[in-house]
């Protein structure tokens, strides 16, 4: 004969229950709430997780996300329509790849334009940081 001993807490009104709740309210409220609903209402979580599982697989949004997650261009049947649609889509990927290389060197032009007016800011700034004060300002006797 063996005896399995539980280790779990149950929701119920015990000492070791009612410690973790106040412990759970002293480090941080959330946890308290959490454990007062586990004491309150644990011994129905099962069920409610089964009866939320039953209306999910009842409900007509499952379908509509399950929906989302397949591609949209299934074949149609028609293998000249499906032809075309295929056709039209590389022709669409091609043309975005062409924009994106576009993109890409459009970005570069802009840095190297940066780049080439922060070097003349660097410029114009050593070439004014190096010349003599001459002037009224320079002599200030």
């Amino acid at each position: 004969m063996t005896t399995t001993i539980s280790c779990m807490i149950k929701p119920a009104w015990t000492p070791m229950t009612i410690g973790l709740m106040v412990l759970g309210f002293v480090v941080f409220w959330p946890l308290g709430l959490a454990m007062l609903a586990y004491i309150l209402w644990g011994d129905r979580f099962e069920g409610m997780a089964r009866d939320a599982r039953d209306q999910w697989r009842g409900s007509p949004l499952k379908g509509a996300f399950e929906n989302m997650n397949k591609p949209s261009y299934s074949r149609t049947g028609n293998v000249a329509f499906d032809e075309y649609r295929e056709r039209e889509l590389k022709r669409l990927e091609e043309e975005r790849a062409k924009i994106d290389a576009m993109r890409n060197e459009f970005d570069e032009f802009l840095t190297e334009l940066r780049r080439a007016r922060d070097q003349e800011e660097f410029d114009r700034f050593m070439a004014n940081r190096c010349r003599p004060n001459t002037g009224p300002e320079a002599n200030p006797a």
